[in-house]
């Protein structure tokens, strides 16, 4: 065959430009190939090595798919006095109650503050578009907000990520928010989840040009949290998902899913293909589910071996533990991975942390890479977050 121009690698996330032309001929049967005109090659062809090569983005737009709860994260340093006023502890993560709800205008108005496009999921896939640069808009996320002022700033922050948000928009309840309340080295955290409760999967989800979004993803991800929100949307992208032998990734959360949301947890668990958690909330799914073993890579085991439905795909549980080695099943085994070492005087906040690793790990996920390469990724991405206040990031990664 003469290789005149470039040829592209195919694969279900799209074409990558592979080879440019010059240098000499060399045999490939690790793939098929599609010429630039589309037309399939044998699957061995002669290619031509190359001296230059042009790299394509390896994804496409909208490959990945989140859906969860969205909230605007405020973040201002305020004084002793304002905690005091609402009853705030210095550091505390709670959901607004009732006296709350003044907190967070009275915040805005009286304070400088900084907004980012927050709530566990989309943090994810923030963190993952954020890793993978370009092409912009890999990720696409949806979720409810409300018809106000807070949620046209949330939309502009989502952009500005290069997140394809389509959100639910409805009047009745406000957008939700997570206001971080600053104290010299703490952060005291109210979140007033408001609209982010009242997702509606036929008004939004089921509405065909949206539900095409979730056609054309190849890999998903929701964190567990939605589960007290919409499970039968979850439950649909869940099936999508088996039944186009795509891959879906849960996160167990919070220890209170397990508990007190057992049920919707289980419907779903035969479609996941990936298990997110720390240690803790892998502790309590196992007493919840009656394993008897508080042995972390024996709850694993467990995790990976319940009923699943697409026999194609083993599921693969991956447990993080803070500053110790990260759990995964790799196979029929399994294996640890050290995290990154850093000072513990480097650390700022680590609240991030678990959306930050599962964000990393999705990026090199959506890519293709393998199991290793995305813990590495999700290692990566955690450790730059833990040293920065919220969930926020620098311009560029540096990950190799």
């Amino acid at each position: 065959m003469d290789v005149t121009n470039h040829l592209y690698l195919w694969s279900d996330f799209g074409f990558r430009v592979v080879f440019g032309v010059c240098g000499e001929q060399k045999e490939n049967t690790d793939a098929r190939a599609r010429s630039v005109d589309g037309a399939r090659e044998p699957e061995s062809v002669l290619l031509q090595t190359i001296s230059v090569c042009v790299i394509m983005p390896t994804v496409s737009q909208n490959a990945l798919f989140g859906m969860g709860n969205p909230l605007l994260d405020i973040s201002a340093v305020v004084d002793k006095d304002f905690l005091d006023k609402y009853g705030l502890k210095p550091n505390d993560q709670i959901l607004a109650e009732e006296k709350h709800k003044a907190l967070f205008d009275e915040i805005v108005n009286k304070s400088k503050v900084e907004y980012h496009a927050g709530g566990s999921t989309q943090n994810s896939v923030k963190i993952a578009q954020w890793m993978i640069q370009e092409p912009h808009k890999v990720a696409t996320f949806f979720g409810c907000i409300g018809t106000d002022h807070f949620g046209e700033i949330l939309k502009q922050k989502a952009a500005e990520a290069h997140v394809d948000a389509h959100y639910y928009e409805q009047g009745q309840e406000p957008t939700g928010t997570c206001a971080a309340c600053i104290t010299g080295d703490n952060r005291s955290l109210i979140a007033n989840l408001a609209a982010a409760n009242c997702y509606n999967k036929e008004k939004h989800l089921d509405v065909d040009r949206n539900w095409s979004l979730v056609e054309k993803a190849r890999v998903y991800y929701i964190a567990g949290f939605f589960l007290t929100v919409s499970p039968e949307s979850i439950l649909r992208v869940a099936k999508h998902a088996s039944d186009n032998n795509k891959i879906f990734g849960l996160n167990l959360s919070a220890p209170f899913i397990s508990q007190f949301f057992k049920e919707p947890l289980m419907k779903v668990m035969p479609y996941v293909d990936i298990i997110f958690g720390n240690e803790t909330e892998a502790a309590t799914f196992a007493k919840e589910q009656g394993f008897e073993t508080e042995d972390i890579a024996e709850i694993a085991r467990r995790v990976q071996s319940l009923p699943k439905v697409n026999k194609n795909r083993q599921r693969i549980v991956v447990f993080t533990q803070g500053r110790e080695d990260t759990v995964a099943t790799v196979g029929d085994k399994v294996k640890v991975f050290p995290v990154l070492d850093i000072d513990q005087n480097d650390i700022v906040d680590t609240n991030g942390a678990g959306d930050a690793f599962v964000g990393g790990f999705l990026s090199e996920l959506v890519q293709e890479k393998p199991l290793e390469e995305c813990i590495r990724a999700g290692h990566y991405a955690a450790n730059v977050i833990i040293r920065r206040a919220g969930c926020t990031f620098p311009e560029k990664p540096d990950f190799h």
